[in-house]
Formats: structure tokens, sequence, C-alpha cells
């Protein structure tokens, strides 16, 4: 472990995963935004994986789902945003794609919280932004971050950089991640990779991480 002034400066995620100071965040594993990654059940595979190594350690938690507002009170950012990604016309097309109580909003069979965890529900790409995930961190003492879920290209990228400037320590579990745009994915990656801020690593050496002993 690399020290400077009493701080310890972890170099890997091995260093960086201490069970007591670490939370798992599950990233948008729902119906409808599966359906749109092409490497689907690879993703589910391995976040699969990463979240029974996380029960086993007793690792908080928390689950991430993307809601929409009815169109009625959609401001400008979401207006905007929608039509672009609906192709739509004009804002006054644009419908709520993903309503809480809908289908495809909810998050898939393989990904359902236990008692001991929870859903948080966020219309924006961070999922610090406007959620009270990083007050519930911060009372519990947690310096780094797991990270895991789609799309990388969307909402993973903007939340491992946003836990970053918060002073989180961010790792990303690349193989449990996924991308409705492959090439977009990989990007999202290598930006992450260039700005040094997240550790990268994979299911399989997340559980070694976290083996007893």
């Amino acid at each position: 472990m690399d020290e400077r002034y009493g701080l310890f400066v972890p170099r890997s995620p091995k260093e960086a995963c201490d069970p007591r100071r670490m939370a798992l965040l599950v990233y948008d594993m729902q119906a409808g935004i599966l359906e749109q990654i092409s490497e689907r059940d690879r993703v589910i595979g391995h976040a699969v994986e990463v979240v029974q190594a996380a029960r086993a350690a007793e690792i908080r938690t928390f689950f991430l789902r993307h809601v929409t507002l009815p169109p009625e009170l959609m401001g400008v950012s979401q207006l905007r945003m929608w039509r672009a990604w609906q192709h739509a016309e004009r804002a006054a097309d644009v419908v709520s794609p993903f309503p809480p109580d809908a289908a495809q909003t909810q998050l898939i069979p393989e990904m359902q919280p236990t008692s001991r965890e929870v859903v948080i529900d966020k219309i924006t790409m961070s999922a610090f932004e406007g959620t009270w995930l990083d007050i519930a961190l911060r009372d519990c003492g947690i310096t780094t971050v797991v990270v895991i879920g789609v799309a990388l290209e969307i909402g993973i990228e903007p939340t491992v950089r946003h836990a970053a400037d918060l002073g989180y320590i961010p790792v990303v579990v690349t193989d449990a991640c996924g991308g409705g745009d492959t090439e977009a994915a990989e990007r999202s990656l290598s930006a992450l990779r260039f700005a040094g801020d997240a550790l990268l690593t994979t299911a399989e050496e997340f559980r070694s991480v976290l083996a007893p002993g």
C-alpha cells in the first residue's frame, strides 16, 4: 500500500476493497434496458457472480433503477434527451419509456435485492445526482464503490467519474458491465483507464480479492 502524510493510497483493487469500507452499486439491471445490450447473457452471468460474492462478504449493496417522469413533468433536459433517444421530431412526441410500475422498468429476476439491500430510483445518469446515495455511503464510512451493470457509455461512466469527484475510489468490474453500443462502451472504458481515477478489474479477480485468507 502506498502512503503519504498518513493517507493510504491503494494501487490495486485488492488494496482498495476492504469489505468494511466498500459498497457495491448495481446499475440499471432492468428488463427494458438489458434488451438493448448485445452481450446480455455475459453481463448477467458475471453480475450474478459479483453480487453473490458481495453478499457472502456482507458488502453493502445498492441497486440503481432508471425511471422516467410523465412528459407533463419532464423539464427541458429530460425532454431534449428523450427526444434524441426516441428519434422524435418534436418534444410533444416524447413518451415516458420507464414509468416506475412498467414491466420494462423492473430489475431482472437475477438481480432482485434481498431485505438487506435497497433499490434507488433516479432520473439522472449519475447515480449520485439527485439521490440520497452519497449521504448513505458517507454515513457508513464507505471509501470504495464497486460498479457493475449497464450501460457503460450512458450511466456507468458518469457515475464512476462522479464517484471520483466525491472522493470515493471507484472500482469497475469490466466484464460485469455492458453497453448498448459496443464502440461507445469501449471508448468509455478507455477514457476511464486514461483518466486514472478508477481501478478496473474482472469478476474473477473481484471474487479472489474477497476470498477468505
